[in-house]
């Protein structure tokens, strides 16, 4: 049974995970929701009164969909142009991992975290844009 995989299903793999990475921070969110008596009859009314935590959790959400457009371009054009390599596959794991903890310090209220994060994501993306032009 061979279970290594090439580098272009490593780039598809990067971006099924990057996916479910986008709803991670929803978790926390859910959470308050359901120990603070949330009406789910209005949960945009309710917004104010999530914890802090909570309310960090939701930006976190949110902000992961416009880097997982970002990623998926960046993915998708490296598959494409047939660019994959070990190089482009660290690249994805730096990415994933760099978002994980990019909303791990937003929630926790870590900013230099999640500054630090967000950049290094940044720069994963714009490595895979690169990579897919053959530099």
């Amino acid at each position: 049974m061979n279970l290594s995989i090439s580098t272009s299903q490593f780039l598809l793999y990067g971006l099924a995970i990057s996916a479910g990475l986008v709803y991670f921070p929803y978790i926390f969110v859910a959470y308050a929701r359901l120990t603070n008596d949330f009406d789910m009859s209005a949960p945009r009314a309710m917004f104010d009164r999530l914890p802090d935590y909570a309310k960090r959790a939701t930006w976190a959400h949110q902000n992961s969909f416009e880097s997982f457009m970002l990623f998926t371009a960046a993915t998708l054009m490296v598959y494409t142009t047939e660019h994959s390599s070990e190089y482009t596959s660290l690249l994805v794991i730096g990415f994933l991992g760099s978002r994980f903890l990019y909303s791990v310090g937003y929630i926790a209220d870590v900013p230099i975290l999640r500054s630090l994060m967000w950049l290094v994501s940044m720069i994963a993306i714009a490595s895979l844009m690169t990579r897919s032009f053959g530099f």
